[in-house]
């Protein structure tokens, strides 16, 4: 019941399926036309736990042998279910009684996926925290997740008072401990595309798109359709993109043939991670990309040449 739930038609109201799930008030569709049943069930029972404030039953789908929990921008960082779970007792107590974590958008397997999430306001401060994160399953437990999200969406000031939370910059995040688990044709277009895009090749990353492609970066405000106006984008601003250029690399793959992404590390910008997530057609051509980091650490004057970057003549 609860797979049939889940993929209904893309019209249907996720306010039901969210009420089924334990995200009343929530008033959104719920996208899961990248993921399998069982990895979206899986998400939606997770997030439920967590929006019904049960710390218990949030817990229960961490793996108790081994967890690397890691918030990108927040650097916050745990390597054991004890930590994580003293480290979210101290949050809780504090949330509102309506406050909620809900998914809308899941890509991936029951091995990995991206879950781009919502974490409405009071939960970790004063404003709502648009999140993705790139998660690793065995045996139905969650055995690492990295949160990306944007800083200067959060705002800047409420990032800075989650600071003293921090141990320090973040140097291990356990890719390591979980392996390379997406799917063949994912790991395929993931290195293609970062090897174009490491090379400044808008033309050959425009290849890896489909007709009617959509190219999001959130951080920067934009949205380009089609893979000649994709193309010419990544090629003027490569040398300002955070995840273009000779000091990119690709950290971690997840997801299934058909929905995940990749996380991304960058040796020479200000901003030096974050994610990108790839939903992919049946010919395996990218039909949506959506790039994910903490605009907080790029100046607004980059952030406008960015901008500019996309306006075609």
């Amino acid at each position: 019941m609860a797979a049939a739930s889940l993929l209904a038609p893309a019209s249907a109201s996720a306010a039901h399926a969210g009420g089924d799930f334990g995200f009343p008030g929530v008033d959104v569709v719920i996208d899961t036309g990248h993921a399998t049943p069982e990895v979206a069930a899986l998400v939606l029972r997770y997030l439920a736990r967590k929006s019904a404030h049960d710390l218990d039953g949030w817990m229960s789908f961490f793996s108790r042998r081994k967890i690397t929990y890691i918030d990108a921008v927040a650097e916050l960082s745990y390597y054991s279910w004890d930590a994580l779970r003293d480290a979210l007792s101290q949050f809780m107590p504090n949330w509102p009684s309506d406050g909620k974590s809900y998914p809308t958008r899941i890509l991936g397997n029951v091995t990995s996926a991206i879950v781009f999430f919502t974490n409405t306001e009071g939960l970790f401060g004063p404003s709502e925290i648009r999140a993705a994160g790139v998660v690793n399953f065995r045996d139905h437990k969650i055995t690492r997740q990295i949160d990306y999200w944007d800083g200067r969406h959060f705002g800047i000031a409420n990032k800075a008072a989650l600071a003293p939370f921090s141990p320090g910059p973040v140097t291990d995040f356990g890719e390591s401990t979980v392996g390379e688990t997406a799917m063949p044709a994912m790991k395929s277009v993931v290195h293609q595309l970062a090897h174009a895009l490491r090379h400044g090749d808008g033309t050959g990353a425009a290849e890896l798109f489909a007709p009617g492609a959509v190219f999001e970066d959130m951080p920067a405000h934009l949205q380009i359709v089609g893979p000649r106006s994709i193309g010419t984008y990544l090629t003027r601003a490569a040398s300002v993109l955070p995840y273009t250029g000779d000091g990119t690399a690709v950290r971690h793959i997840v997801g299934s043939a058909v929905g995940g992404g990749y996380e991304w590390t960058a040796s020479n910008n200000a901003v030096s991670r974050g994610v990108v997530a790839l939903e992919l057609d049946r010919w395996r051509r990218i039909t949506r990309l959506t790039a994910l980091w903490d605009g907080s650490l790029m100046d607004g004057s980059t952030l406008i040449s960015l901008s500019r970057a996309a306006i075609e003549q």
